[in-house]
């Protein structure tokens, strides 16, 4: 069984929050998922998102594959420096690693159609 980090959609209609999960990689995307690693709210400015760090190093060191937007929350979160922290058996108050800004975003152009 390949397992794989993804988000998976909870919330309401137009008002969506995501819950960070480990999942089978052939189950849908709101089907049966084995643990519940975090959440992200990007309804919120700045985007919000709380993550379980030692969970998500055991799921990775088993061989579990993060999804695009998982690892790109991951960078943000510096998870990386983290999971360093926790190798070395430190606790991670302790440890001074802060979260990266979020990106700027230039806003979207709407081309004009053609007539």
């Amino acid at each position: 069984m390949s397992v794989k980090i993804r988000l998976t959609r909870t919330g309401r209609n137009k008002i969506c929050t995501y819950r960070l999960v480990v999942q089978d990689s052939k189950s849908k995307r709101d089907g049966r998922f084995v643990e519940v690693l975090g959440t992200y709210n990007p309804q919120t400015n700045p985007k919000q998102f709380q993550l379980k760090t030692g969970r998500i190093a055991y799921w990775l060191k088993q061989g579990a594959q993060p999804s695009e937007t998982v690892s790109n929350l991951l960078k943000q979160d510096r998870f990386a420096e983290k999971a360093e922290a926790l190798g070395k058996g430190l606790d991670l108050s302790t440890v001074a690693v802060v979260r990266k800004p979020e990106r700027k975003r230039k806003p979207k152009t709407r081309k004009a159609k053609a007539e």
